[in-house]
């Protein structure tokens, strides 16, 4: 995690950034949630250590140094405990069960010094938490003595309307202010409502000062008063290509990943493949550059990355032959499919039927010593908004599962996924 955390900011730093809307650190235990797949676990006392090590890998050993990255960890508080798993949902909690299970990892990242706290979009026993004073004021300053920066969620101004306790924009933004936050994520209501505000008497200049001092606090820790630019290097610093193959620190990130990788079962002792005969890779996700990236990828290329398929190739070399066949798409549900590239391309469809796709996975199936499944979820299936109703592979995926178990031939599943998947049958 160290590793991790350390690289990103280097990487990010190189860019010209300052500050990261990270780390994540939110307590969930219900696997439909869509944002699963960005924290780090059920385990409050893991998720805490975890919290510390990667603040402190993020911003380093001080504010100024070349490549610091202030963190925001988020979501403060509780998001991860929105009812039935719903994104945005409510939360209603004992104070025991509070502080003893959630609020934990935030405490400790705040402990380990992150300059930045993101308020979270839920509300917390009916009051929201960009409108909770005991949360924003006399938990966050009070008690645990906080000094850094409050940032809302995106657009979760707005969302006070929304939620029922603020009349208006006008409303929501003395609200929001009066209650602890100091910076808006992405609208228009502090800059466009806070003059008025402070000239009728609503905000005071005290509280508005507050809110300033925190912005400007930050940026004098950074030394970005004494130098702008500091974040940059200097001039002769700046690369060609902000995408070339030398930025991408291939290495550190699969150590990273060979070591994060979870090994279910190995029945029969399939694994690890051998060098020699005939492979069958198959799957929705065996060859998906997108995929293989993940949510929230930011600025990252599909083109850059390594799909299971090629990995494979490679590794094998001219030793091994290698079948390939996407066996079924992600879901063969249009309005699943739909949803998943409302925002981009992210999902190909193929246009076979199922039958087609299946049977031509069976034949390289049939040929191979070996076949392996690339299976799961896609990019969009564990994000923002992207609850799920149930937790099992799509139906389209577990045909095609069921068809390979069918030639007897020695079957791997790789799972790729946000969120615990169930993976029994229902036979």
């Amino acid at each position: 995690m160290q590793k991790s955390a350390r690289v990103s900011a280097y990487e990010a730093t190189e860019d010209g950034l300052n500050m990261t809307l990270a780390p994540m650190v939110d307590i969930t235990r219900d696997p439909r949630w869509g944002r699963v797949s960005e924290g780090f676990g059920e385990d409050t006392w893991l998720t805490s250590q975890i919290a510390r090590v990667v603040v402190k890998a993020f911003q380093g050993e001080a504010p100024t140094d070349r490549h610091s990255l202030m963190t925001s960890v988020k979501h403060f508080a509780l998001y991860g405990a929105v009812e039935g798993g719903r994104d945005y949902n409510t939360v209603d909690m004992s104070p025991q069960r509070m502080f003893q299970d959630y609020l934990p990892p935030y405490k400790a990242a705040i402990d380990a010094g992150s300059g930045g706290v993101m308020v979270a979009l839920n509300s917390i026993n009916g009051v929201p938490a960009t409108a909770n004073r005991w949360l924003l004021k006399d938990l966050l300053r009070d008690q645990w003595k906080f000094q850094g920066i409050t940032i809302t969620d995106h657009g979760a101004i707005k969302e006070l309307m929304k939620h029922g306790v603020a009349s208006d924009p006008r409303d929501a933004s003395r609200i929001a202010l009066k209650s602890g936050i100091a910076m808006s994520m992405s609208d228009e209501y502090f800059v466009k409502y806070l003059p008025e505000l402070v000239k009728s008497g609503a905000i005071t200049m005290q509280e508005l000062d507050e809110a300033c001092r925190q912005v400007l606090n930050v940026k004098y820790g950074m030394g970005l008063f004494a130098d702008p630019y500091r974040m940059l290097g200097a001039a002769s610093s700046d690369p060609v290509d902000t995408n070339a193959e030398s930025r991408l620190h291939r290495a550190e990130a699969r150590d990273v990943a060979k070591r994060s990788l979870v090994l279910l079962k190995n029945r029969l002792n399939i694994l690890p493949l051998k060098k020699s005969g005939v492979i069958a890779v198959v799957g929705p996700l065996a060859d998906s550059k997108r995929d293989t990236m993940g949510s929230w990828s930011a600025a990252g290329l599909a083109r850059q990355t390594v799909t299971v398929y090629r990995g494979i190739c490679t590794a094998v070399g001219n030793d091994v032959t290698v079948f390939y066949a996407k066996g079924a798409n992600v879901s063969n549900h249009k309005g699943i499919v739909d949803f998943l590239n409302q925002y981009e391309d992210a999902v190909q469809v193929d246009p076979r039927s199922p039958q087609e796709m299946i049977d031509e996975a069976v034949a390289v199936a049939k040929k191979s010593d070996v076949v392996v499944a690339v299976v799961g979820e896609a990019v969009g299936m564990a994000h923002g908004a992207s609850s799920r109703s149930n937790i099992d592979l799509p139906q389209s995926q577990r045909d095609l599962i069921a068809a390979l178990k069918a030639t007897g031939k020695p079957l791997v599943l790789v799972l790729m996924n946000g969120r615990p998947l169930a993976l029994v049958r229902e036979d």
